[in-house]
């Protein structure tokens, strides 16, 4: 078997053993050992194969690698649980001040209390914003 045929077959194998693994290491590997292939197709000198693999490789592992795994590992900013319903949108449904009252967001009954001492109490229908949530309790603002 030629070099080129060696190389081609290892980086293939690498690339397929990649789909298990799934840490970006092996398909660096096997595109180093793609261009080891492209070089022995060209050159035919086993010791400057060698090179441009190892170089290639070291070279995706160095730089190519932390791209990937930060672009693919980060994921989108979901917000979940209590944090998701800040800046939500609900309705009082009984009348909310600094104590006590209740509001309904997105179809859930929620106890409800006014963000200060200062903000005036609202009245069963007023739309309200979500601003923080405290324990079982949402701190709401009147909608602008």
């Amino acid at each position: 078997m030629t070099a080129a045929l060696v190389f081609l077959i290892l980086g293939i194998v690498l690339m397929i053993a990649e789909v298990l693994s799934g840490d970006f290491v092996l398909i660096m590997i096997g595109v180093g050992a793609l261009f080891g292939a492209g070089s022995a197709a060209l050159t035919g000198n086993v010791f400057i194969d060698v090179a441009v693999f190892a170089v290639a490789s070291v070279g995706m592992l160095v730089l190519v690698r932390p791209t990937l795994k930060r672009r693919f590992l980060a994921g989108p900013d979901v917000r979940t649980n209590t944090d998701a319903l800040i800046g939500a949108r609900a309705v009082v449904l009984s009348t909310v001040d600094f104590d006590t009252g209740q509001v309904k967001i997105g179809g859930e009954v929620w106890s409800a209390r006014a963000m200060s001492e200062a903000h005036p109490p609202m009245a069963p229908g007023v739309k309200v914003t979500v601003v923080e949530i405290s324990g079982a309790t949402a701190i709401v603002a009147e909608a602008p």
